[in-house]
């Protein structure tokens, strides 16, 4: 009998050095090294078509191969990553860097949750995946407020010791992954091809989805609430500065906002009697709140908009992530969890050129 403690200990501390970075700030290391504009938009965009080509494919190769397995793939494919930008001297080596990256990410994606879903159900704990979704997100926002706080120290030591670290936090992250027990709670397949089972299990999930439609429903909207939030934060950076901020105090309010994330993940926790539709209306109205705030012009009240929108977002994934996996089954799950990424990318692509016009013109 494994120990499930030590488990989710393990899963934590993997997530937490799978997010260290000092490399966080990576449109300011490019911008300082003199890539254009244009060729950022450019290593983005990249990023975005290999994840939507890779996300449900890593997440079949989880539920096929093993979590575990997988958990580890993705750390090799950030030093592949971390490599190629040390030694990039061109902006083709970079586009390489952001597509491995892009696959780091898609490995964990699922991976991780379903691991610790199944585990916890395992020992009969599946209750407390809630918990574990929210320290989860906890542990997201901690990190990306740091990253956003050592961006300088970035540019200061330079970009060949920032992305150095991320080799560091990858073998440290490694080292936690390979203590890890796989669980499965069903029976083991006799083994085939890997590409037939995988497609197997694609068409599984697919097939769950048109059958379970209430639940693909719940992955639209939960998108659609944090595709708001996350585009709100993202030109708020932007137009923070706008509203005349202080220069000193600008990493403060992006701090103070992922802050807001931390309180909703701990938040919602209190709030397990509330029904689904009135948290997701709940969140609804305080990002909408958070976008009216935001062309009010003045940076204090921009920021708790910023704040509030973050809080209202976390809280509706956390319980949207348990809720997810209650009904998930098991041997689809990691791929089940990357649709559902997938959903939230195809999401961003139709309101990002849209919340572009939208707040360029108020």
């Amino acid at each position: 009998m494994f120990n499930i403690k030590k488990q989710i200990r393990r899963l934590y501390a993997s997530s937490l050095f799978s997010t260290l970075s000092l490399s966080g700030a990576w449109v300011a290391i490019l911008s300082s090294r003199g890539f254009s504009l244009a060729q950022i938009g450019a290593a983005e965009t990249v990023f975005h078509l290999v994840s939507l080509i890779f996300e449900i494919p890593s997440g079949a190769l989880a539920d096929v191969v093993g979590r575990k397995k997988t958990l580890l793939i993705s750390c090799v494919m950030r030093i592949i990553a971390n490599i190629a930008m040390i030694a990039s001297n061109n902006f083709a080596l970079v586009c390489v860097s952001i597509a491995f990256s892009a696959l780091h990410y898609n490995c964990m994606s699922g991976s991780d949750d379903a691991l610790a879903y199944d585990s916890l159900k395992s020992a009969g704990e599946e209750g407390s995946f809630e918990r574990y979704a929210s320290n989860q997100l906890v542990i997201y926002r901690v990190c990306d407020g740091l990253s956003t706080l050592t961006a300088g120290l970035a540019l200061v030591l330079g970009y060949r010791i920032a992305y150095a670290s991320g080799i560091f936090f990858s073998l440290v992250q490694g080292f936690f992954l390979c203590g890890l027990t796989e669980i499965r709670l069903e029976a083991p397949k006799e083994k085939t091809h890997l590409a037939p089972e995988i497609l197997g299990c694609f068409a599984k999930s697919f097939a769950f989805l048109r059958t379970e439609k209430r639940i693909a429903s719940f992955m639209f909207a939960n998108s659609a609430v944090g595709a708001l939030d996350i585009l709100l934060l993202f030109f708020l950076q932007a137009k923070l500065p706008m509203a005349h901020i202080p220069n000193w105090m600008l990493g403060l309010a992006l701090l103070a906002m992922q802050a807001g994330g931390v309180i909703g993940a701990k938040a919602v926790l209190l709030a397990h009697k509330m029904r689904y539709r009135s948290l997701f209306a709940l969140s609804f109205a305080l990002i909408a709140l958070g976008i009216a705030l935001e062309h009010s012009g003045l940076y204090a009240v921009m920021t708790f908009g910023g704040f509030v929108a973050a809080l209202a977002d976390d809280a509706l994934q956390v319980r949207t992530n348990a809720l997810l996996q209650q009904r998930f089954p098991s041997e689809q799950r990691a791929t089940l969890i990357s649709i559902e990424s997938f959903t939230f990318s195809l999401v961003m692509i139709v309101l990002s050129p849209l919340a572009g016009v939208f707040f360029s013109h108020w």
